[in-house]
C-alpha cells in the first residue's frame, strides 16, 4: 500500500492549477519551522467550520456571508498546502498521511456541504445531493489511486478551488445584489411543492455536473479496468 501511494502520479489539469502551483510553492518555502504539515491540515479543518458557521449565521444577517468566504480562503490555505509543505520539506509520510488527509477531506466536505445545506440559502436535499456525488468522486479518487497508481485531482478542469471560488463569487453577488436575494419560484416535483432561489438553482447546476463527471468518469474508468483485467476464459 505505501508503495502505490508513494508512486501514484498526480494528475492536476484545473484552470487555476499552474498559477495555484507557484502560489503554494510560494508559501511552503516561506512556513515558519513550527507550522507542519498536521498544522496546515487541522487549519483546512477549521476553514471547514468557518464556513459551515457563516452559512448557518446568514440565517440571521445575510452578512455573515463574509464569513463563509473567509472560511474558504482558510480551507484552501490549510487543505492545499499541507501537502506541498511535506513535500517540499521531504517529510512525506505517505500511509499516515494518505489516510489522514482522505479521513479529513471527507469531513470537511461533510462540514461544508451541510453547512450550505442548513443555511435559508440552500435546499436541504440539494445540499445533500452534492455532498453524496462530491463523496462519490472522492471515493474514485482513493481507488483509481490504488489501481491505477493515479491521483486525479480534478475533473472537467474544475477542481476544489475552482469550486471555493465559484462560492466566493457567488456569495459576494448575494451580499450586493438584493434582487438575487429575493428572487423566489415556487415548482410542483412528485406532488410536492418547493420554493426555489438563486442559490439553489446554482446549487442544481452543481450537482448535475458532478452527477456527469461522475457516470462519464466512471464508464471511462470501467472501460480502462476492463482492458487492463480482461474475463478469464471458464473451462468448466
Amino acid at each position: 500500500m505505501a508503495e502505490t501511494i508513494k508512486t501514484s502520479r498526480r494528475i492536476q489539469t484545473s484552470v487555476l492549477n499552474a498559477a495555484e502551483h507557484k502560489a503554494l510553492v510560494w508559501l511552503a518555502a516561506r512556513q515558519p519551522k513550527w507550522v507542519t504539515s498536521n498544522t496546515l491540515t487541522w487549519i483546512g479543518v477549521l476553514g471547514s467550520i468557518i464556513i459551515a458557521a457563516g452559512y448557518i449565521l446568514s440565517n440571521y444577517d445575510i452578512k455573515w456571508l463574509w464569513l463563509a468566504s473567509f472560511g474558504f480562503l482558510v480551507n484552501w490555505y490549510g487543505d492545499s498546502l499541507d501537502g506541498n509543505l511535506a513535500r517540499y520539506r521531504g517529510t512525506q509520510r505517505p500511509i499516515y498521511g494518505y489516510y489522514l488527509d482522505h479521513t479529513v477531506d471527507a469531513i470537511n466536505e461533510v462540514l461544508m456541504f451541510m453547512g450550505i445545506g442548513l443555511s435559508a440559502l440552500l435546499n436541504i436535499w440539494i445540499g445533500i445531493a452534492g455532498l453524496i456525488l462530491y463523496l462519490l468522486l472522492t471515493l474514485n479518487v482513493s481507488m483509481n489511486a490504488h489501481l491505477k497508481k493515479e491521483f486525479k485531482l480534478t475533473y472537467a478542469k474544475m477542481g476544489p478551488t475552482e469550486l471555493r471560488l465559484i462560492l466566493i463569487i457567488v456569495n459576494t453577488l448575494y451580499i450586493f445584489v438584493r434582487p438575487l436575494r429575493e428572487y423566489s419560484q415556487d415548482i410542483t416535483i412528485l406532488g410536492e411543492r418547493f420554493t426555489l432561489g438563486i442559490f439553489d438553482y446554482v446549487g442544481a447546476v452543481i450537482v448535475v455536473m458532478l452527477a456527469l463527471v461522475y457516470v462519464v468518469t466512471i464508464l471511462k474508468d470501467l472501460d480502462e479496468y476492463a482492458r487492463m483485467d480482461p474475463p478469464k476464459p471458464w473451462n468448466g
